[in-house]
This record gives structure tokens, C-alpha cells and sequence, in this order.
């Protein structure tokens, strides 16, 4: 099929320079989702072509947006292979916006309408509209609202579509229907093309209404049809913040249940933010406020405390994560222990049983299983072998103003608290550190490292006392 996506709108109650479908759900722009939905067609689409034996089922079709408001900042964010951009301007209505689309449409195969700041339409529906179009049908997607205010109303006559009011232009008797146009619609595209050419904009908003393709077909003898979503809110668009908040909570609410039903806890289904993609295990527990950016994948039967951050990250089975830490770009073995307050930034790589607590920052790190680093330390471009004890306070000192330098520490070392590890430098198998040290030499293995220490007692010193001012 052909699927036309329009996106030239300005959004003016959105109060924002950034293009209305640019404002993001769940970390990816209003247009994104769209975009995903229509390739995810046109992929099943052709996929079922390659298999079918009727060679008029062989076309491709195109992909195209439309963009105008903010320049060339939608096609240039939104750009790929698969898609053509053409421009509105100016922006006369949605049946003009799609009349910049004609040039690029294949006319073997049907066209689907979508529009960019409505991102929770379902593949299922959207399937369901074109089935229902077949190959000389007009298809519309249509809703029946308690409140129709504002949305162009579906007019039938003996059961069948004769045609779509618009809300300005329609008398009393017509705004009581309930029954409204979406936008989305599956047309023949040559009929399109021809229906296209005949739309006026003498109407109240002086624009180029698509919705009066219906009557062109009706005038036709051409059936137009009528589909529903399964939930109303597959056809809500975006028009201010309030909006964007709202479709915000449903599609996170969703994602929620579809957690739930896999078998994840989650402590409160309406705290949590996944902007990414959250792949879990069995029996894992989710606590509130987290938020999930990227791809992350949790195993069997771990636990995530609240407030916890993770972007392109792995946690291991049964390792539990405490509340309020970050893990970025990260992957974390099983049957660890992690924070609170901990930060796990990108190149770390924990093995098993690793215990890193609180206020601990860890980058670009290897460590080895069994190894702990519990309080207070940050450690950085560094090879950490396996039951190594870093104590609080210590620091990897892996920068030197201009470059970035490598801390071996070898297994079983024991490093004592407020340790400085002035990189490059390795710390052998089975060392200790003493507390204070500042290691700034290769230490071998089995060694005590430790630096002299004089302490001066002065009796009878009296702390500064503060001058008051006069």
C-alpha cells in the first residue's frame, strides 16, 4: 500500500517552537510512533504480497510525509530510505496537504491517510480499515463519542455513509450525531487522485477539506465503509500539552498491563515510564517511579527499588537494584547488589555477587565476580579481577588533564580506605592497601602497600576563634 503520514502543522496550542509532532511519548517524537506503525504495515503488507500468486499484488507502494511548519527540521529528525518528504506551504487543509502526496503515489495500490499527531492507532485497527477498503472501496475510521464537539460528524442515510459535516459547517441536526471522522481513511488511489482535483474550500475555514472526498465517492457509486477501533483513544490527537500528558499515562498505562500480564510486579502501574523497549524475566519486581529509556532487559527474578533510572542496560537474574540508582549503558551478573544512591555509567561490566552501595560511581569498568565496592568511591577506566574489596573513599585517578589511563587491580586484593590509585599502575594478586594510601607504582602481588605516616601532636592548641565584626 501506499501510506501517506501528514505532519505540517504548526500546533499553536502546544505554545512551543519545536513542530507539534516532534514533542515526544514515551521518549520518541508524536511522528516516530506513526512512522513505526505505517512501516510495520507496509512490511505486512508486503510480506503477504511476496506470497500471493495475483501479480497486481506485487506493487510496493510509497511512504511519504508531509511536512511544512519548522522548516526542514520533521524530515530532516525523521528522515530514512523508505520515506518521501514533500512540503505544504502554505498549509490550506488536510485535503491539499494530501494533494502534495499525489505525485509520489503508486496508483496499483490503495493509500492509507494517517496523521502525524495521532501515535496510539493499533496495527490490528489499522489492518481492519484496509481489509474492509479491499480494492475500490473508501474506508473511514470512525469513532462514536459522547461528545462530539469540534469533530466532523459521519452523515448516513439508509445505514450508509453519504458524507462528513465538519463541525463549523454543520447545522443543529447534524451535530447531534455522535458518530465522527478520525482523518484515517483507505482510498482507491487513482480515485483519490481524481477526487483530489475536485475539492473546493468554500467553506468556513476556507481550506481543502479531504473529508470531502466521501460525497465525491458517494457521487461516484463508490461504497464507502466504516471501521472502529477497539479503544477510543487510538484515534486521539495531540493538540496542546495537556493532551500530550494525557496519551503520555495511556500508552505507559499499556505498556504497564502488558508487563503485568508477562508476569512482572509492578508495585503501582501508574508510576512507571518506559521510553525504550523493557524486555523482563519471570518474577520480576518492579518498584514505582522508575524510568526505562532505551533497551533494557532484566532476568529472572530481579528486583528494582524505587526511583531508578536505567538507559541501555542489563541487570542479571536475582540481583536486586536499591532505589535511587542510575545504570547507563551498563550490564550488571546475577545475584548482585546495587546502591542505593549508585551510579553505573557506560563501558561497565559487573560479573556475579558484585555488592556496589551507595554514593559509588563506576565507569568503564570490568569487574570480576564476588567483588564489592560499598561505600563512597568512584572507580574508572579500570579491570577489576574477582573478590576484591574496595574500600570507602578510594578513587581510580584515571585522568591526567588530556588522557584517560587503566587501574588493574588482580584478584583477591584488598584496597584500603581513602586509597588513591594514580593510573596507570596495577595492583597485584592477594595486595593490600593500607587506609590513605596513594598508589602511584605497580605493586606486586601478596605486598603491603603503604605510604609513611608521621602524626604531630600539638598540646595546648586552641582553635581560631571568628572576630565579630564592629
Amino acid at each position: 500500500m501506499n501510506i501517506v503520514v501528514l505532519a505540517a502543522g504548526m500546533g499553536k496550542r502546544m505554545k512551543s517552537d519545536l513542530p507539534k509532532v516532534l514533542h515526544p511519548i514515551a521518549g520518541k517524537p508524536l511522528l516516530g510512533h506513526v512512522l513505526d506503525t505505517a512501516r510495520q504495515l507496509m512490511h505486512n503488507a508486503q510480506a503477504a504480497a511476496s506470497v500471493d500468486p495475483n501479480p497486481a499484488l506485487k506493487a510496493v507502494g510509497q511512504l511519504v510525509g508531509i511536512y511544512g511548519h519548522g522548516g526542514d527540521l520533521v524530515p530532516t529528525q525523521m528522515a530514512g530510505d523508505d520515506i518521501v518528504w514533500a512540503k505544504q506551504e502554505p498549509q490550506q487543509g488536510t485535503g491539499h496537504a494530501v494533494m502534495q502526496a499525489a505525485p509520489y503515489l503508486d496508483d496499483a495500490v490503495p493509500t492509507l491517510i494517517l496523521y502525524g499527531d495521532v501515535p496510539l492507532t493499533r496495527v490490528e485497527t489499522l489492518n481492519e480499515l484496509v481489509a474492509a477498503a479491499g480494492s475500490n472501496k473508501l474506508a473511514v475510521l470512525t469513532v462514536f463519542l459522547p461528545d462530539p464537539t469540534g469533530y466532523g460528524r459521519i452523515v448516513r442515510k439508509n445505514g450508509q455513509i453519504h458524507a462528513i459535516v465538519e463541525h463549523k459547517d454543520a447545522d443543529e441536526a447534524t451535530r447531534k450525531i455522535t458518530e465522527i471522522n478520525s482523518g484515517i481513511m483507505v482510498a482507491p488511489t487513482t480515485l483519490l487522485k481524481r477526487w483530489l482535483q475536485g475539492l473546493s474550500n468554500n467553506n468556513a475555514q476556507k481550506e481543502y477539506y479531504l473529508t470531502d472526498i466521501v460525497a465525491a465517492a458517494v457521487h461516484d457509486g463508490v461504497p464507502v465503509v466504516a471501521t472502529q477501533p477497539t479503544h477510543i483513544w487510538e484515534t486521539d490527537g495531540v493538540n496542546s500539552k495537556v493532551q500530550l500528558a494525557e496519551l503520555e499515562r495511556i500508552h505507559q498505562r499499556n505498556i504497564a498491563d502488558n508487563l503485568m500480564e508477562a508476569g512482572v510486579t509492578l508495585a503501582d502501574p501508574a508510576r512507571i515510564d518506559v521510553r525504550g523497549t523493557l524486555e523482563c524475566g519471570r518474577d520480576v519486581f518492579i518498584d514505582v517511579n522508575c524510568v526505562f529509556e532505551g533497551k533494557v532487559v532484566i532476568g529472572d527474578g530481579a528486583r528494582i527499588g524505587p526511583n531508578c533510572v536505567f538507559r541501555d542496560a542489563t541487570i542479571g537474574a536475582r540481583t536486586e537494584i536499591f532505589g535511587f540508582t542510575h545504570v547507563v549503558q551498563a550490564s550488571i551478573g546475577a545475584a548482585g547488589q546495587i546502591g542505593p544512591f549508585a551510579r553505573l555509567r557506560p563501558g561497565t561490566e559487573l560479573g556475579e555477587d558484585n555488592h556496589i552501595g551507595n554514593f559509588v560511581e563506576i565507569k568503564a569498568t570490568k569487574m570480576g565476580n564476588h567483588s564489592k565496592a560499598n561505600h563512597l568511591s568512584y572507580v574508572g577506566d579500570a579491570r577489576v579481577g574477582q573478590r576484591v574489596n574496595i574500600g570507602a573513599g578510594t578513587i581510580t585517578c584515571n585522568y591526567d588533564g588530556a588522557n584517560k589511563h587503566l587501574t588493574v587491580i588482580e584478584d583477591d586484593v584488598h584496597i584500603g580506605s581513602d586509597t588513591q590509585l594514580v593510573a596507570p599502575v596495577t595492583v597485584g594478586k592477594g595486595s593490600t592497601t593500607a587506609a590513605g594510601t596513594t598508589v602511584w607504582k605497580q605493586v606486586p602481588a601478596d605486598s603491603l602497600v603503604l605510604n609513611s605516616k608521621d602524626q604531630v601532636n600539638r598540646s595546648g592548641w586552641k582553635r581560631p576563634v571568628k572576630v565579630k565584626k564592629t
